[in-house]
């Protein structure tokens, strides 16, 4: 500040990860378009909260605000296991060091800046205020609780992608207006006096069930949730209205997708793509995966029931020019330590580039949470063409070796066959060309589960096609003399699941000959489909009762299926069966 002649600071951003400038770090991204419109913005990142709040005061008071992020997951995921065991390293932090950061850190963050400076506007925003942003189930607390800007004494909550949002609380704070008055901002959330509440749902408002009563009848909550996702899928949505104590709890709509002109302007701020120089001869884990990686776009309209991408950056695809994904591929190209790989040219899901509703009029009006899941929309359209035409510009410049393909492909959009000649014989050429080109000896994809009805459940389609996605695979790896693995994704414990169905997925992948690596126990995250499932007991969009494992045991007792061909597990896994009068199964695992 001293060197740039800054008395003051406009904007001081507080992050609950290490300070990485590059496109994929909400901070950076909040940092880089507030100076981009004139803001002059100081960043602390991970602040000491166990001491006497130095790091809240070193830079002083900010012209207009403080904003912090968690950081880019939220601080439960980062902190525990789906057993709600400590994590022993943290991926954000220097040289993955566990402890840099609180439990919450939007609670405790805020309350550090509102303690030292209860006059200045406090805006919160990242994940983990977006994705609890209403009343929401807190597995590591097994409890519900309320929007945590009730727990939080910050001023406004900016959900989704925040680079609109944040400029027009800037825009007016800076001509004077009272944060207090700030409460229709689009993608905010604030509290209102509960005399602000409306009456009844009308064109702009629609009334959620008091908190307190969604505490006393889960069938309530799970109403209140079906609400809460079609709300954040609408492309025109409503104002959400929550009465939670004496105060209201007003979530502001969305924002219509961004343009490809909005998503080049964020894209192509002056990123150094490198952690802060402080960090120099650290290793920060997170950075190792994103340091050669080019996103193409965000938003999935995959809506899976389990994942909380929809609820944060929208259904909608926000797709940049093939011109900004150029300029950043050889900003890539021109960092000291690139060897001729890119590591990764996806996005949320790697092959939405370009994808969304052939007629808009029809989407603008749509509220399915998926545009795949029972089964493709017919308005969908999945030309791979436009993506296939980046991977071809990005081959062939000459300093690029090879370029990978490391977010996950969803098989079941292109493999789907449309009718269209023109657009399948594109999706043909683009699977072909994923797995000879793109794949850097290992694919992973996520089938999830093999049980069909399990599967309904979480929102994905048939076990039958990742078995067609692997037997194209598997030919063209033997056409071609390659020795590429496909690594699948599962998931143990899921509402729905039961031990059975555990069972019947180690056989299914036994018989294909998979040593399963990448699994995990399901965790409940907040503002999923799952999640309320999983605490409600029942489905949000049906009020049927789904069968969830809850206990230790129940949830050790699937997840051991993951591991059938680990001795320690043989007794145990042979008791089950015999117990389910499964005999024909443990014949098939052990014979």
């Amino acid at each position: 500040m001293d060197h740039l002649g800054w008395d003051q600071a406009d904007v001081i951003l507080f992050s609950g990860d290490a300070y990485i400038d590059h496109p994929s770090m909400g901070i950076a991204v909040i940092g880089r378009v507030l100076e981009a419109h004139g803001y002059r913005v100081a960043i602390v990142p991970q602040p000491n909260w166990r001491d006497d709040l130095r790091d809240f005061k070193k830079l002083g008071r900010p012209r207009l605000f403080f904003g912090m992020s968690a950081g880019a997951m939220d601080s439960m995921v980062n902190h525990y296991t789906a057993a709600r065991r400590r994590r022993s390293d943290d991926a954000y932090t220097p040289d993955g060091r566990a402890g840099a950061r609180p439990d919450y850190p939007t609670i405790v963050y805020s309350e550090a800046l509102k303690k030292l400076w209860p006059d200045v506007p406090v805006i919160a925003g990242g994940i983990e205020a977006s994705l609890r942003r209403v009343a929401h189930y807190d597995y590591w607390q097994d409890r519900l609780r309320p929007s945590i800007l009730i727990d939080s004494p910050a001023d406004i909550l900016v959900y989704g992608m925040g680079e609109k949002p944040i400029l027009e609380i800037a825009k007016r704070l800076a001509a004077g207006e009272s944060v207090d008055t700030i409460s229709d901002v689009p993608q905010t959330v604030v509290r209102r006096p509960l005399s602000e509440l409306p009456a009844r749902d009308d064109d702009d408002n629609v009334l959620l069930a008091p908190f307190e009563r969604c505490m006393a009848d889960k069938r309530t909550q799970a109403h209140n949730f079906r609400i809460v996702e079609t709300e954040a899928n609408l492309w025109n949505g409503h104002d959400l209205w929550q009465a939670t104590g004496d105060v209201a709890i007003k979530v502001n709509r969305t924002n219509p997708p961004m343009t490809t002109a909005e998503i080049d302007a964020s894209f192509d701020l002056p990123y150094t793509r490198l952690p802060h120089p402080r960090y120099h001869g650290k290793h920060i884990p997170a950075y190792e995966m994103i340091r050669h990686s080019v996103c193409l776009h965000r938003g999935c309209f995959g809506g899976c029931a389990f994942c909380t991408i929809s609820a944060h950056q929208g259904k909608f695809i926000a797709s940049r020019s093939k011109a900004s994904i150029m300029r950043e591929v050889r900003q890539v190209i021109a960092m000291e330590d690139f060897k001729g790989y890119i590591s990764d040219l996806g996005g949320p899901s790697a092959n939405m580039y370009a994808l969304g509703g052939k007629n808009l009029e029809l989407c603008r009006r749509c509220a399915r949470p998926s545009c795949l899941h029972p089964k493709p929309c017919p308005n969908l359209n999945t030309d791979h063409s436009a993506l296939l035409d980046i991977y071809h510009s990005v081959d062939s410049l000459p300093e690029v070796k090879k370029s990978f393909i490391g977010s996950g492909v969803r098989y079941d959009l292109s493999m789907h066959r449309t009718g269209d000649k023109r657009v399948d014989e594109a999706n043909r050429r683009y699977n072909e060309e994923l797995i000879l080109r793109h794949v850097s000896g290992r694919l992973k994809v996520a089938p999830e589960h093999t049980s069909d009805a399990v599967l309904q459940v979480m929102r994905k389609p048939s076990f039958e096609l990742f078995r067609r996605f692997k037997s194209l695979f598997d030919r063209l790896n033997h056409e071609h003399g390659l020795r590429q693995q496909l690594i699948p994704y599962f998931i143990s414990s899921h509402p729905g699941c039961r031990e059975i169905d555990m069972a019947e997925l180690a056989v299914i992948t036994r018989q294909l000959d998979f040593h399963l690596e990448q699994i995990q126990d399901f965790t409940p995250t907040p503002m999923t489909v799952s999640t309320e499932t999983f605490y409600t007991g029942m489905h949000p969009y049906t009020l049927e009762p789904v069968y969830c494992a809850h206990g230790k045991d129940e949830k050790l007792a699937q997840r051991r299926y993951f591991f059938w061909y680990d001795p320690k597990y043989r007794a145990e896994i042979t008791a089950s069966l015999r117990r389910l009068h499964r005999s024909d199964l443990l014949k098939a695992l052990f014979s």
